[in-house]
């Protein structure tokens, strides 16, 4: 008998175990957006879904925004049916906040916005499926040293592979030009602004907005984890082997397009002074840094930031300047080569390859020891 209610009862605890995995409340809500003149139509609205752990750990949430064309997809699973990073920081008794961009998926497209682009399924192969395929070319965005260091990509890599057919099947239109950094942090603030205090978590186009919502809520963000955020300062092609061109400025606030505060104070961005340091290293681009005495970051210094990058991408070359950048402007920075925590072999979509729960880990791992400049830990 003993043996039978021993049994039963490890019976009871896998079934609990296996019920702690799921979510224990799932909420749809929209945050921001506005009537238009007539009362016809509402724009700027983000669809966000909120999924809360069954024993939450951290009072502090995460807030995740995905990158150009992509959606909350990329982080519920992956393509060759894994679960995905919502899942596993559920299981670390994070609560998560997963934001459509405004202008994509469920947020809704609409024509005040202006137009919208799609990415085809030869840039995702040369970005981000299979850039170890394709061989340096002048003037093309592929092609970088490190792509031959790619193996993550479950698959092939290319169309007719499951994988990849799930993964462009994924793709969005998006909204382009400087009108994403707009929509993107009011509707960031106003989440905010709703749930409280939150890290924010970006990738890719979305990590300028990232620093946008900081910009607006710098008392709200607890920290930044900027996954492979769009850059270097001052540009964004992705060209590890770039020059510095002083007229490719596209970033004129140096993470951004639009304003961001700086001490002291800049009246006009074309104020903000650039140096080019030179890089020694093949495999890595030279950067752009502010000149003189470098201008603080006043909104963006009170939230620690890690800046998260692949052994394979094409960020690889360049997203060092980044976090040289915001640890100039007196931002708490960490940056941090994934093949630096042992994980190789990945390219810039960090999230749906091979090993993303082992990068997950990592990240929840980094949170749950990080402190803010005031010496508070970053959760709560």
């Amino acid at each position: 008998m003993k043996r039978a209610l021993a049994g039963l009862g490890l019976a009871a605890a896998l079934l609990s175990s296996c019920a702690a995995q799921g979510p224990a409340r799932i909420d749809v809500l929209f945050a921001g957006g506005s009537y238009n003149a007539d009362q016809s139509r509402m724009t700027g609205q983000a669809h966000v879904l909120k999924l809360t752990p069954r024993h939450a750990l951290h009072a502090t949430p995460l807030v995740f925004v995905p990158g150009q064309g992509q959606t909350i997809a990329n982080f519920l699973g992956t393509p060759d049916g894994r679960e995905g990073w919502a899942m596993d920081f559920l299981r670390r008794g994070f609560t998560v906040y997963l934001m459509d961009q405004p202008g994509r998926g469920a947020s809704g497209y609409d024509v005040a916005y202006g137009p919208a682009e799609r990415q085809g399924p030869l840039v995702l192969e040369q970005r981000f499926t299979a850039p170890e395929t394709f061989e340096a070319a002048p003037g093309m965005a592929y092609g970088w040293p490190q792509a031959v260091r790619h193996s993550q990509w479950p698959g092939t890599g290319l169309p007719g592979d499951p994988a990849f057919d799930q993964f462009f099947a994924s793709q969005v239109g998006y909204v382009s030009g400087s009108v994403s950094a707009v929509l993107v942090a009011e509707a960031g603030a106003a989440l905010l602004d709703r749930i409280g205090p939150a890290v924010v978590v970006t990738h890719s186009q979305s990590g300028p907005f990232g620093w946008g919502i900081g910009e607006l809520r710098p008392k709200l963000v607890r920290a930044i984890v900027a996954v492979e955020p769009s850059g270097p300062p001052f540009a964004s092609a992705p060209r590890p082997w770039g020059d510095g061109d002083p007229e490719a400025v596209s970033k004129p606030y140096g993470l951004t397009v639009t304003p961001l505060t700086y001490e002291p104070a800049l009246n006009n961005p074309a104020d903000l002074v650039r140096v080019w340091e030179p890089s020694e290293n093949p495999e890595l681009t030279g950067c752009w840094l502010q000149g003189g005495t470098p201008r603080r970051l006043a909104h963006l210094a009170p939230a620690p930031v890690l800046v998260l990058t692949a052994e394979a991408s094409y960020h690889a070359g360049y997203d060092h300047c980044t976090a040289a950048y915001l640890s100039q402007a007196g931002v708490q920075t960490e940056f941090v080569r994934m093949e630096d925590w042992g994980l190789h072999g990945n390219g810039h979509m960090v999230m749906l390859e091979k090993n993303s729960a082992a990068i997950s880990g990592r990240i929840a791992d980094w949170l749950e020891a990080a402190q803010r400049p005031d010496g508070e830990p970053v959760l709560q």
